[in-house]
């Protein structure tokens, strides 16, 4: 079996991309998914990529296991590590965790959860912004 996971795109605009995902574990777990692939979108510079994506605020609920977040590249980069019920992390007024751009990869936005078991779950909104 696995993890029933879900994404919903709430927001994709010229500078912003909001992103609701969900997963009620069946104590599979997820390891480097791919929650937001980069190369879809389309950034302040119309029909252009966007060059890097900054997380601007993660908030929702992650019960009975911990969830990280990645920016993909040759050795990934740990942007947030949520757990613990209720999270609210507001990264607004620092402008965002925003992708180093290390070597490789392709800044893409992965998920892994570590401490899964059968029932855990979680339901984030991840709001970006999206940088030319």
């Amino acid at each position: 079996m696995a993890d029933a996971v879900d994404v919903q795109v709430l927001a994709n605009t010229r500078t912003k991309y909001v992103v609701r995902i969900l997963s009620a574990s069946d104590g599979t777990g997820e390891s480097a998914v791919i929650k937001v692939d980069k190369s879809t979108l389309t950034g302040p510079i119309t029909g252009v990529e966007p060059g890097r994506l900054a997380l601007e605020r993660a908030h929702g609920n992650v019960q009975g296991m911990q969830v990280k977040l990645l920016w993909d590249h040759d050795t990934d980069d740990e942007m947030v590590i949520l757990d613990g019920g209720q999270v609210d992390r507001d990264y607004r007024e620092y402008g965002g965790l925003v992708d180093p751009a290390s070597t490789g990869g392709t800044g893409d936005v992965l998920l892994t959860t570590t401490g899964h078991t059968a029932g855990d779950s979680y339901d984030l909104t991840l709001e970006f912004r999206k940088k030319a």
